[in-house]
């Protein structure tokens, strides 16, 4: 191995379920690791507890994802290009998305809904082209049914400078103990040296909605860090 790679350090970025890769390999690979950049998720505890889906009605969403074969069947009532619609209409909203007992999750969504203003028809054809190639499987695969596999860690701490970006509309927000985990610092315990920024207006995919303000926070979270 070329001994040069060995010295590199990387930035690392991760939205989402995303941050939770980004800050295990910031918790395993420390020496390997100059920064960390995290949009919407905080820094969790990997395995069985990660998200707490009996503290929410049987209709949430992610235990919904979670039963094989539930997901696949709601989906495949629609085209490719509908799914994405609903799921961007459904998770810019400020609430978590929980269906009824007689309802799935496309149902939550009202098929007269326009799109979010900063998500146009192109947008949603680009992605729609994606997954009517790869289909939805693995992205229901990973994460949502691995979620539950235990991947504790022993000491979690986070050692890297680390910022977190939150949208203040964002639903996730809701979810039990998310809110005041993220604001009460103690966050902080697991991840000392954190910077939070959030984005008033922000949703779920704030970085699409707002780039300009998301991509000049990054850069000032580099530049302080010598990127």
């Amino acid at each position: 191995m070329d001994k040069s790679f060995e010295r590199c350090l990387a930035f690392i970025v991760g939205k989402d379920f995303g941050a939770l890769s980004a800050y295990r390999i910031g918790v395993l690979h420390p020496e390997r690791v100059s920064a960390i950049i995290t949009l919407g998720t905080p820094f969790i505890q990997p395995g069985p507890s990660v998200v707490q889906n009996h503290l929410l009605p049987e209709g949430f969403y992610i235990s919904r994802w979670q039963e094989p074969g539930r997901a696949e069947a709601d989906f495949g009532r629609f085209d490719v290009k509908t799914v994405i619609r609903n799921i961007y209409i459904l998770f810019s909203r400020s609430e978590i998305p929980i269906a009824a007992a007689d309802q799935e999750i496309m149902d939550l969504i009202d098929p007269a809904t326009h799109l979010p203003p900063w998500f146009s028809e192109e947008d949603l054809s680009v992605y729609a082209s994606l997954y009517e190639k790869s289909g939805f499987s693995f992205a229901l695969h990973v994460p949502y049914r691995k979620l539950k596999v235990d991947r504790s860690l022993i000491d979690p701490k986070v050692s890297a400078p680390s910022l977190l970006i939150v949208g203040e509309k964002d639903y996730s927000l809701k979810m039990p103990g998310v809110n005041n985990y993220i604001r009460t610092g103690a966050m902080k315990h697991l991840v000392p040296d954190l910077d939070v920024k959030f984005i008033e207006e922000g949703t779920h995919f704030m970085h699409e909605q707002y780039p300009d303000q998301v991509n000049q926070l990054i850069i000032a979270f580099l530049g302080k860090h010598g990127a």
